[in-house]
């Protein structure tokens, strides 16, 4: 069985080596190869702690940590879920939670970045109801650097 709460500090250790597994997984070869590179497991053990608040964690019955998403106002930040929890039903619960979330935050809709090459979660977002709304430059720091992504911005009304 398979509990979503929300993370405590004692969490962020294991969402962050799944943060840095599923990232790659869906950005590696999409986005520059510098923030690739920058994005190594220490500098995802650094971002963690910082965001407890903000995560909400799906955890198997013995407290494996199975995925887990990040939302900060109307944007759903993170969605991960482990490799060995994809294909289980757990990121369409993992979504709604997050959309549930925004909505409580007092939001009538809520958006997310898709990485534009990133063709696997974007058929996932779209058979969740979630609409693609066009070009969205995503620039993130990393490593010192400043990075642009290529991604898409979808949104949903919640």
């Amino acid at each position: 069985m398979t509990s979503i709460r929300p993370a405590t500090d004692a969490d962020m250790a294991a969402v962050a080596d799944l943060w840095h597994e599923g990232w790659h997984d869906g950005h590696a070869g999409h986005v520059p190869e510098g923030l690739t590179a920058a994005r190594t497991l220490p500098a995802f053990h650094e971002r963690t702690p910082s965001r407890v608040a903000d995560t909400t964690v799906a955890v198997s019955d013995d407290d494996e940590l199975l995925g887990f998403v990040m939302v900060v106002d109307d944007e759903v930040e993170q969605v991960f879920v482990g490799r060995s929890a994809r294909g289980s039903g757990l990121a369409p619960l993992l979504l709604a939670e997050a959309e549930r979330r925004v909505a409580a935050a007092g939001h009538v809709s809520a958006w997310l970045a898709v990485v534009t090459g990133n063709a696997r979660a974007r058929a996932f977002y779209e058979k969740q109801g979630w609409t693609d709304a066009g070009d969205l430059p995503y620039e993130v720091t990393a490593g010192g650097e400043r990075f642009v992504s290529p991604c898409r911005r979808y949104v949903k009304s919640v």
